[in-house]
């Protein structure tokens, strides 16, 4: 893991990688549990008799359970020491490139895109995550996360 002291500290890092996380295994449980939370049991992602005959041989990861592991590949990745607060501002940008099926492991690479002062010595920063299929050509997942931090 990656630690920097301060915010400003990732002014001077736009795009550049700040980051990357630990390998991280996709599990029926999770898929399971993630369908309850939401309720998205389609049976593409939690029914394996029915998903071994269909288009990827296995159940796979719902796109939006990749995307909601962006907290803790982020806190894998790396951390800035001297922060009070960070809030979710939102997304710019998701693309759900290829599926994850079960079983798979995913990592996290977190590049800075953009860094911009906020009142109350804080930063808006935005990031590109991009979530590697290990083994695959393509990621799972490239999304652009907007985070707000404050010191």
């Amino acid at each position: 893991m990656k630690s920097y002291e301060t915010i400003a500290e990732l002014q001077g890092l736009v795009g550049q990688v700040v980051g990357t996380s630990d390998w991280l295994t996709i599990d029926q449980k999770r898929i399971d549990t993630f369908a309850e939370a939401t309720g998205d049991s389609q049976w593409i992602h939690v029914d394996p008799e029915r998903a071994a005959k269909g288009p990827f041989g296995t159940t796979i990861a719902h796109g939006f359970l990749t995307l909601s592991l962006l907290p803790p590949l982020m806190t894998d990745a790396f951390e800035i020491r001297n922060v009070k607060m960070g809030l979710n501002y939102g997304l710019n940008k998701v693309r759900f490139v290829q599926p994850v099926p079960v079983g798979s492991r995913l990592r996290g690479h977190f590049k800075v895109l953009a860094w911009e002062p906020l009142e109350g010595n804080g930063a808006q920063i935005t990031y590109e995550m991009t979530v590697e299929v290990e083994g695959a050509s393509k990621p799972a997942c490239v999304a652009e996360t907007i985070l707000r931090v404050f010191a």
